[in-house]
């Protein structure tokens, strides 16, 4: 009984050091998104001299920020909002579809030629994309993939490894007999994949769209590199490009533009963490 008295209280001891661990990570964590957000609400020679400092009756300029930002320059802020909202969406929908099919193509057919796609997939989430961005943007430009509506398949292109990496370790936890059952009521290999296979990785769905919607709506580079940047920004191409007279920088509608840019992805993810832990974890139990 003291035996196991001992190890009940070094067990709580551990989960107590760990619970402060991680909230002095989640602080770390959070810190510069907070910083940002107090930054936003102050006036730009504020944030240059007294950056750590919350905002006071001297400081404090209001919404006056967010009005600056979405006013800064010769192009609108709601344009750069749409772009950023249209290759997100195209660009997560394809990968989805068809890094989705292509992980359950490769995992039911099992030969050789699906075992080098695989493996090519896997391969291409190691090469930097320092890489190959200047023969990207060329090819684009050749293609004619420099729109909001073509740069999806880039990102096609560069989001393919992981979500196909993703999306075979769940499907290999799908039984073969489900996929057995419906071909025998008379299902082809199309409708078994939409109709049985598809709503069962449902959080898997959601754990990969999360990733990529992140990572696509934050990105800068690529669409930097391949847009016509005189036609099409992207909201944190905007936000470069938020400079007053030779060259000075205003901070302050800097800092309200990130905060704008922050809050969509920010608040999808708290509403969808529960299935992300799911959608990773749902893969690690077979059958």
């Amino acid at each position: 009984m003291s035996r196991t008295s001992d190890i009940s209280r070094r067990t709580r001891t551990v989960n107590r050091l760990l619970t402060v661990l991680f909230s002095v990570l989640a602080i770390v964590w959070i810190l510069p998104i907070v910083i940002v957000l107090v930054n936003s609400f102050k006036g730009s020679s504020a944030i240059a001299l007294t950056p750590f400092q919350l905002p006071n009756a001297d400081t404090f300029v209001g919404w006056q920020n967010y009005v600056n930002g979405m006013k800064n320059g010769n192009y609108p802020f709601y344009l750069s909002a749409l772009y950023s909202l249209v290759i997100t969406v195209l660009s997560v929908a394809l990968i989805l579809l068809c890094t989705s099919m292509a992980a359950w193509y490769i995992n039911r057919v099992n030969s050789f030629f699906c075992k080098v796609m695989y493996y090519l997939c896997i391969f291409s989430m190691v090469v930097p994309f320092q890489m190959v961005m200047f023969t990207l943007s060329k090819t684009a430009d050749a293609l004619q993939l420099n729109t909001p509506l073509t740069i999806p398949i880039v990102y096609l292109g560069f989001g393919a490894g992981l979500a196909v990496f993703l999306f075979n370790g769940f499907i290999k936890s799908i039984p073969p007999d489900i996929e057995e059952a419906a071909d025998i009521d008379g299902c082809n290999a199309v409708q078994t994949f939409f109709l049985v296979d598809m709503p069962i990785m449902r959080s898997t769905y959601i754990s990969v769209g999360i990733l990529e919607i992140m990572w696509v709506w934050n990105d800068y580079l690529l669409p930097y590199l391949v847009l016509d940047r005189t036609r099409y920004m992207t909201i944190p191409i905007h936000i470069q490009f938020l400079q007053g007279s030779f060259g000075r920088v205003d901070y302050g509608a800097t800092m309200a533009m990130i905060m704008m840019c922050l809050t969509p992805i920010v608040l999808i993810y708290v509403l969808c963490q529960r299935h992300i832990i799911k959608g990773v974890l749902s893969g690690a139990v077979k059958g």
